[in-house]
């Protein structure tokens, strides 16, 4: 059945199917899955979505016959019951200013409206981007990212008490409680981890903006 189908299609198609396809069939299905995903991304945003979450990450992909790394620029959206919905993923060959700028501004023109809360990590072009396209919606950095950021700070062995109360921090609700609990912990590890806790201090407002 799959005489003359190159090796890798044959391959990958019976690892994940069970059965081998050929080239020309999984062309034809890649094309209808493209169509489909143009589609969904290009529909009308009618909803409402308060909270808006902005997140990139690179992947290996294929541009005008090389593959090359690039960024996939990802947008979800969070309505007031609390569900989540991926409102636009594009490719860009870096994040920039510019990149997520016009992934934005086209989200605004599919009906992205009401946006009043955006998490995201630190990058400046994004940060750039969302005050420029989303002016009246209040910023607050991703505490995942945050807790990522801060290993730059820390010897590759670090005790697990001084991350994991680092943590804690991101259950709080009440602002009190930050001050004191962040005092407490600022106290216990200045001396052991100086660079960590200077950052923190510089940066966890940013984190704790609710």
């Amino acid at each position: 059945m799959c005489k003359g189908c190159p090796l890798k299609a044959k391959a990958i198609t019976e690892e994940l199917c069970g059965h081998a396809f050929s080239a020309a069939t999984v062309s034809a299905a890649t094309v209808r899955l493209d169509e489909a995903l143009k589609a969904f991304f290009e529909q009308p945003l009618k909803e409402s979505y308060p909270y808006l979450i902005l997140d990139a990450r690179y992947e290996r992909a294929r541009e005008a016959g090389v593959i090359a790394s690039q960024a996939v620029l990802v947008a979800i959206g969070v309505d007031w019951e609390g569900r989540r919905q991926v409102l636009g993923v594009e490719l860009a060959n870096r994040e920039s200013h510019s990149s997520w700028r016009e992934f934005m501004a086209g989200l605004k023109l599919r009906g992205l409206a009401g946006v009043e809360f955006v998490v995201s990590d630190d990058h400046p072009g994004l940060r750039a981007a969302i005050q420029e396209v989303l002016p009246e919606a209040v910023w607050q950095r991703c505490y995942v990212h945050f807790l990522r950021n801060a290993l730059d700070y820390v010897r590759r062995k670090v005790d697990d008490d001084c991350l994991m109360e680092l943590r804690w921090f991101y259950d709080r609700r009440d602002f009190a409680e930050v001050k004191r609990d962040l005092a407490q912990w600022i106290a216990k590890w200045q001396a052991k981890y100086p660079r960590l806790v200077t950052w923190v201090e510089d940066n966890i407002e940013a984190s704790r903006r609710r």
